[in-house]
This record gives C-alpha cells, sequence and structure tokens, in this order.
C-alpha cells in the first residue's frame, strides 16, 4: 500500500523555490555534472531528462569520436538519481524545500547497470529516468540515453538508497 502526502500540496512558489535548488544541486553543486556539462531538461515526476553538449573532452575513442563509456554510465546514473529524488519530492509534495532538501542527503547509489546499444555518436544527448518503484528504503529506476536524433546509445537500471 502506498502511503501519500496528508498536507496540503506545496505553493507554486513554494514548488518552483525546490525546482531552481534541484536544477542547481544537479547542474553545478554536484561538481562533475558541471564539469560534463549536464543541464537539467526536465524535473517532470514522470520522466525527469538531463541533457549535454557533445564536447572533445568528452570523446572516449580518438579514431572514431565516440562518447566515452563513462560519461554514458555517468549520466544514467545521474539521471537515475535525479528520478529517485524527483519522486521524493512528489511523494513528500506538502513539505517546504527545506524540509524535503534534508531527505535528498541519504540517496546514494546502490546498483547500476549499463547497457551499450549503441556508438555514441552525436552533437547533444538527453538521458531519461523512470522510477519504476519508490519504496520506504529503495528507489529502482530504469533509464535511456539517446543522441538528437532519438537514436538509443544506452540503457541503464538502476537502485538508490533514499533512506
Amino acid at each position: 500500500m502506498t502511503t501519500t502526502s496528508t498536507l496540503p500540496r506545496r505553493s507554486p512558489e513554494e514548488q518552483s523555490r525546490l525546482e531552481a535548488m534541484l536544477r542547481d544541486v544537479f547542474e553545478h553543486r554536484l561538481c562533475f555534472n558541471e564539469l560534463l556539462g549536464f543541464k537539467v531538461e526536465s524535473l517532470d515526476p514522470t520522466a525527469p531528462r538531463i541533457s549535454f553538449a557533445m564536447r572533445q573532452e568528452l570523446i572516449g575513442h580518438f579514431q572514431h569520436g565516440r562518447l566515452h563509456g563513462g560519461v554514458i554510465a555517468t549520466v544514467l546514473d545521474t539521471v537515475g538519481g535525479l528520478a529517485a529524488t524527483v519522486a521524493i519530492a512528489e511523494k513528500f509534495n506538502g513539505e517546504s524545500t527545506e524540509q524535503v532538501s534534508h531527505r535528498f542527503g541519504r540517496i546514494g547509489t546502490i546498483d547500476l547497470r549499463t547497457d551499450y546499444l549503441h556508438q555514441g555518436i552525436g552533437r547533444k544527448f538527453t538521458a531519461t529516468g523512470r522510477v519504476s518503484r519508490l519504496g520506504g528504503r529503495i528507489a529502482s529506476v530504469q533509464m535511456t540515453l539517446e543522441n538528437e536524433t532519438g537514436q538509443l546509445i544506452a540503457t541503464g537500471c538502476a537502485s538508490y538508497v533514499i533512506s
């Protein structure tokens, strides 16, 4: 049985504060994400998205100019963590930004699988995360990475400790 918040939903102003905080954390405060150029495209609770542009520094195979596999795994893990974070914020949608942000400090990856399906060729890449289960202690997430043409580059699944 799923429990939902009995508090009234946070105000639109408070929701905007929360979203600004999430963007700041995932784009800047997580310094590695900033180094890789990750941008939060969407905070849609059903499918948050992160995108980034291809750059010379992200090439994993110098002869073919394709995206490094570590960057692929990193963006899948990051969007999975974002999906879990957004799901928690939605579950506790009556709480303020400060209240719900305390819940985020305990999130961590406990398992990650990446399936590389096509070469990481493209100018822009978008990763999407979808929570398949949000339990009291563990979140399970499915992730995808596509290039600007919609070609599926990689998929992933991960588990995150959330308490």
